[in-house]
């Protein structure tokens, strides 16, 4: 029997990088030794997702894909360049030359990881690249994975919205404007069920939090759905 490629998956915990996962699962074509996930150490969860990290590896015990965490102190680019080297010139040293990731169609994004892959002599596998996200959000949902909306952009987002689950009547509401995948970052979410995992990870919800970010010199507020 030819032997898998071993990669890494980059994982945020979320409905694109759960169905990268999937997909890359259904095809058996590579061995999935880790999944990758950043955490902002102050607080212990995943930056702009807000979700802790007790629900991130719970995620992990649930798929049974061993999880490295690389914690990120400062929030700056140099920061999190750096210890991403540092994380993935391990990999290479264990003979993996590949990261896989759950991004979709946003090129500048596409280009940064392939650019700081190709320092260390590593590639990037893209496996939603270039799928069409209504169709994706639609198949998404009818394959049973469960997904909680853990994060909006106020500004484009209906408040409402906010701590719902990712479903058919949640596609409905959103804007036209809107990505269905959310790929330009205007919600995040927390999968939960789903057919890569063994078991539903339980969470509970305890409100909502607001948070303001600055960016390209104007305000955004956010909203976090606090689950634990």
């Amino acid at each position: 029997m030819e032997k898998k490629e071993p990669i890494v998956m980059s994982w945020s915990g979320g409905k694109d990088s759960s169905y990268a996962l999937h997909q890359i699962l259904k095809k058996g074509e590579y061995d999935v030794k880790y999944l990758l996930t950043n955490i902002f150490k102050p607080n212990k969860r995943v930056s702009m997702h807000g979700v802790p990290e007790s629900l991130i590896i719970q995620q992990a015990k649930s798929i049974g894909i061993p999880l490295i965490t690389m914690y990120i102190e400062e929030k700056t680019h140099e920061e999190y360049d750096q210890k991403m080297k540092e994380t993935l010139l391990k990999f290479k040293a264990e003979g993996i030359q590949t990261v896989a990731f759950g991004d979709i169609f946003l090129e500048d994004l596409k280009t940064y990881r392939e650019q700081r892959l190709a320092e260390v002599k590593m590639k990037a596998l893209f496996p939603l690249w270039g799928s069409n996200t209504k169709e994706l959000a639609k198949q998404f949902i009818l394959e049973k994975f469960k997904t909680h909306i853990c994060s909006i952009d106020a500004s484009k987002i209906p408040n409402e919205l906010i701590g719902v689950d990712y479903s058919n009547s949640f596609l409905n509401e959103l804007p036209e404007n809107i990505d269905p995948c959310g790929e330009n970052g205007e919600f995040h979410s927390f999968c939960y069920d789903g057919p890569i995992y063994k078991r539903p990870i339980s969470f509970t919800k305890n409100g909502i939090i607001n948070k303001t970010y600055t960016h390209n010199n104007q305000e955004h507020l956010y909203l976090f759905s606090d689950i634990t």
